[in-house]
């Protein structure tokens, strides 16, 4: 068996080291050390679809995954599988993005769908729709099976409402769903815009940001909406204000505002730290609480420990969401750790990424790797502990972590606030003691005696 492998040793190296893997497997159960003919076909194909794969950008560590998961790409003809991916690239998606849309979706390199799709896709190429639009199209329409019928539509519907280019190729992208949606269903959106004092020339910059409307239920989700951020005591131009400034508030779902100002009513922290929450209304507070725990659920926490971890820590609404996103991916991706962490430790949330955790993960990976720990140590035991218990524990008794974690500069001299010999200017001036005075101090002495 070995030898008929070796006729493939021009082929990628990943794919026959997995093979010679098999082979062992094989070789140890006596019933199946004969390959019939049928596994030889079945493994030459998948030798030459990897490697196919693998020249059009996709990274060798995934190959064996994604076709272990995708099998019944092996029953297409490989010649179709090329040419499709021609056409995929001619849509000018970049590779990264091909990718992604291949492993998400592998039925778009079926020859029957991308010949239904390739000229409608082609033809808005040409007049402005970004490769990303044109990702999102194909990858939405694979999975529902929706026609360029229905592309078409769309197209004709959104460009006669005047949007540009942009616009078409934003809404496209975040929120392809906008294929099933009608012609009346848009209008009525709009005209729900307007009735709320949004001008009419300021709709598509509102679709540009929150293209996600187009798929909230008038009836049922955006007027109940608004009745309830009546009932909860905002004026009606309070409501209108925010609306026009962030759209995306008409993404909270009912009952989700009134559980973000419960949070922040009950937070247990500095008053400095809560006036800043709240310095630009309760709605907006309200919002950005919402925001945050969105954040927090998109890295998979569920909804109640990303409240959790709010209410614990409330500098995090505070935080920008990019910093936010920096730490859990620094956490996750760098560190090692469950996302899940953060429902036990929401102080890391909290600190600086750049100054405290980022020195601090340095010196533990460090030690961790010469072996100068004596135990793990966690997520509670790198964050929890002040700047000088830390530095005591894992810094001072190694020199070598102090290039590491930064050298302390204890010794530093405090500059003084006030310039040398201000003092002797602001010395009062010295008056002589008469004798009168010394007669006047002694008789109010003794009157005290």
């Amino acid at each position: 068996m070995a030898s008929k492998l070796k006729t493939f040793t021009n082929l990628h190296g990943y794919t026959i080291t997995t093979l010679l893997h098999q082979s062992r497997s094989l070789s140890s159960n006596p019933s199946s050390r004969i390959l019939t003919p049928i596994n030889q076909s079945h493994y030459r194909k998948r030798i030459l679809l990897a490697n196919l794969l693998h020249r059009y950008g996709f990274p060798p560590s995934s190959l064996q995954h994604f076709l272990s998961r995708n099998n019944h790409l092996l029953n297409l003809d490989l010649v179709e599988t090329e040419a499709s991916l021609g056409i995929l690239l001619s849509l000018k998606i970049p590779q990264k993005s091909l990718v992604s849309l291949i492993c998400d979706c592998p039925n778009v390199l079926r020859s029957e769908f991308l010949r239904k799709w390739r000229v409608p896709l082609f033809d808005c190429g040409k007049h402005g729709v970004s490769s990303s639009a044109i990702k999102s199209v194909l990858e939405h329409s694979s999975r529902i099976g929706i026609g360029p019928d229905k592309f078409y539509e769309c197209i004709r519907v959104l460009k006669g409402l005047g949007f540009c280019d942009s616009t078409v190729s934003r809404i496209l992208s975040s929120f392809p769903g906008v294929l099933l949606v009608n012609e009346i269903e848009i209008h009525r959106k709009i005209e729900f815009l307007v009735g709320i004092d949004i001008p009419r020339d300021n709709i598509e910059r509102f679709f540009h940001v929150f293209p996600e409307v187009l798929g909230i239920g008038t009836e049922t989700r955006l007027k109940p909406l608004l009745d309830e951020f009546i009932k909860m005591g905002f004026s009606k131009d309070d409501i209108k204000e925010e609306i026009a400034r962030e759209p995306r508030v008409l993404g909270l779902e009912l009952g989700e505002l009134p559980r973000c100002l419960e949070l922040i009513n009950t937070l247990k922290c500095r008053e400095v730290i809560r006036l800043s929450i709240i310095s630009e209304g309760a709605f907006r507070a309200g919002f950005e609480v919402k925001l945050r725990v969105d954040c927090l659920c998109k890295y998979g926490l569920i909804r109640r420990d990303a409240f959790k971890v709010v209410w614990k820590e409330p500098r995090v609404i505070l935080y920008e969401i990019e910093d936010i996103e920096k730490k859990i991916e620094f956490l996750t991706n760098r560190m090692g750790f469950h996302i899940n962490c953060l429902a036990d430790v929401p102080e890391y949330l909290g600190v600086n990424l750049q100054k405290q955790i980022v020195p601090r993960y340095n010196v533990i990976d460090y030690l961790k790797l010469k072996g100068g720990l004596g135990c793990d140590i966690g997520l509670k035991g790198l964050i929890k502990p002040s700047m000088k218990r830390f530095y005591n524990l894992y810094v001072k008794p190694y020199p070598e972590c102090e290039r590491i974690f930064g050298k302390r500069k204890e010794n530093a001299r405090v500059n003084k606030r006030h310039p040398a010999g201000l003092w002797k200017l602001m010395k009062p001036p010295s008056y002589l003691t008469t004798k009168e005075d010394v007669v006047n101090m002694k008789s109010f002495i003794e009157s005290l005696a």
